[in-house]
């Protein structure tokens, strides 16, 4: 997921940042450069879905951050002034930023980093894209429940062993093993993402007659210690595919996937 400049960063949630606690330890390095280690970390919650880990400016090696001129404004967190971070040989420009005199009190005394342009720890782990979502779960459950993916009146897909994918806010989705897949119905794309919870997907387009559907079908290869079980199964979107499951045709739910 891509940093977004900071005025857009308030669109959802413009006027509702949560400040919290954040219980684990947590480090930004810049190449392998320790820039801070803080267990006092907050999380602010920018938009609605995820929060970004803001750093008490005491647990933060200052030397490596230099004032720069920009200056961005907030709606709702007021003026952010911006620093070049340069550890060793690398640079982050306006890499940091620091909402001095904002109106939310909390904030004053806290950095935040652009999450893309270090890597980020909570306690020895890495963490990928934004930091999680204390409130949000994800769940992996095996079924016996058939499951079958219809695309433009073709299966693509029928299985009796998937494994459902409870995660908070989206659609269950249904991760179905290859062989009950018809794999040559799927061609491999450059297209990736990245998920917080999960690891990095890569993902097919489906070809049912002179209709190419694109990125509408993704697996996990090498997911996350707490996603294991999808390794490796294939999933296809419910909000573009027909989805019958214990005979029962589903509804495509509406999404930002939609």
């Amino acid at each position: 997921m891509a940093t977004v400049p900071l005025a857009m960063t308030n669109s959802p949630g413009r006027g509702r940042v949560h400040v919290e606690d954040g219980p684990k330890r947590v480090r930004v390095y810049l190449r392998g450069e320790l820039v801070a280690d803080t267990t006092h970390v907050k999380l602010v919650y920018e938009v609605p879905y995820y929060p970004q880990y803001y750093i008490p400016t005491a647990d933060i090696r200052m030397e490596f951050l230099a004032p720069s001129e920009t200056l961005t404004h907030s709606p709702s967190r007021g003026d952010a002034h911006h620093f070049h971070v340069a550890a060793g040989r690398h640079s982050a420009t306006d890499g940091a930023w620091q909402y001095r005199e904002s109106p939310i009190e909390d904030l004053r005394e806290l950095i935040r980093f652009d999450f893309d342009a270090f890597e980020w720890f909570e306690e020895d782990e890495p963490i990928m894209v934004h930091p999680r979502n204390p409130a949000t779960r994800v769940d992996i459950l095996e079924s016996s429940r058939p499951v079958q993916v219809v695309i433009d009146g073709v299966t693509v897909a029928d299985s009796h062993h998937p494994h459902l994918l409870f995660e908070t806010g989206l659609p269950t989705r249904f991760y179905v093993p290859r062989v009950d897949v018809h794999m040559n119905l799927l061609e491999p794309t450059q297209s990736q993402s990245a998920c917080p919870y999960k690891g990095v997907a890569e993902y097919w387009t489906v070809t049912v007659g002179e209709a190419r559907h694109t990125d509408v079908a993704w697996s996990y290869p090498s997911p996350l210690p707490e996603s294991q079980k999808i390794a490796g199964l294939v999933c296809f979107y419910n909000e573009k595919v027909d989805l019958i499951v214990d005979g029962q045709l589903l509804e495509r739910p509406k999404t930002k996937f939609s």
